[in-house]
């Protein structure tokens, strides 16, 4: 790793810090000592980066209960260690509870296994500072779907008010035209009806049925069916014809929409329709 790493050891014995120093020699670890407690906030206090802590138990005025509560508090991500060469249960168990001890180690120790311990404990702690990163990360990845839904939902919101207002208005012109005081009659470029309001379907149909769905071979005599041939030439139709002993007036174009659509549409006017009096 390329994070230098710096061991803070605290114990009121030199004898055990020069002990501790030598152990790590071969390491390339930066090793901070001090004698007391109170030296070693001092020097968490300078040097806060810290990853691990190793500390004795018994130490005069303050104990290392104390000491790591409060390292603990000033340097949480910090791991610690504590050393000691008594078996007293309790208070091994009110140093692991107040200072979140990360391992309890009794004097004497074995060296390779405090090394191992050691090597264990800075890969906990960098495992702890990449999972810290991660859910940082993740929380920032969140934050941002949080906010990408909210617009999501907003701009769904919009759409479906568009498409709710365009429903309402084609259903209000498929009402209009299909009350239209004329017949109506859409067809596409093969000749099947595609619309039909209520008096085409009167006029050519059934009254119970709609013409939609039906070819125009099927439905128009041929002279209608040539004029519908005429204006898929693109060829405007204007003139009177006769339908049931009835006189009305055609009218026929061809339908261009964007370039997608085509067919014809067919309008057949009464002659009596207030329009051709004009």
């Amino acid at each position: 790793m390329d994070e230098e790493i710096k061991i803070l050891c605290v114990d009121d014995e030199k004898n055990v810090l020069k002990a501790l120093r030598r152990l790590f020699m071969d390491h390339d670890y930066e090793i901070l000592t001090a004698e007391s407690g109170e030296k070693g906030l001092e020097i968490l206090e300078e040097q806060p980066d810290i990853q691990l802590i190793i500390s004795d138990y018994r130490m005069p005025e303050m104990d290392g209960v104390e000491f790591l509560k409060l390292a603990c508090e000033r340097s949480p991500e910090t791991i610690r260690i504590v050393l000691s060469g008594y078996a007293d249960t309790a208070s091994v168990v009110a140093a692991i509870n107040e200072g979140q001890i990360y391992k309890f180690i009794p004097k004497p120790w074995n060296d390779d296994e405090l090394k191992v311990a050691i090597e264990k404990a800075i890969e906990v702690f960098f495992l702890k500072r990449k999972n810290e990163h991660l859910a940082e990360k993740l929380m920032a990845i969140n934050m941002e779907l949080t906010e990408f839904n909210s617009k999501l939902e907003d701009e769904v919101r919009i759409r479906t008010a568009d498409l709710e207002f365009q429903n309402r208005a084609m259903r209000f012109a498929h009402n209009v035209m299909y009350a239209l005081p004329a017949a109506v009659i859409g067809f596409d470029p093969d000749g099947l009806i595609v619309l039909s309001n209520n008096l085409s379907d009167k006029l050519f149909g059934s009254e119970n049925r709609s013409l939609v769905g039906i070819s125009s071979e099927q439905v128009f005599p041929p002279e209608l069916n040539a004029l519908f041939r005429k204006a898929k030439e693109n060829k405007q139709i204007n003139c009177p014809i006769d339908i049931s002993q009835n006189d009305y007036r055609l009218k026929g174009i061809k339908m261009l929409s964007d370039g997608e659509q085509e067919g014809v549409i067919f309008v057949f006017f009464p002659n009596d329709y207030c329009i051709l009096r004009k």
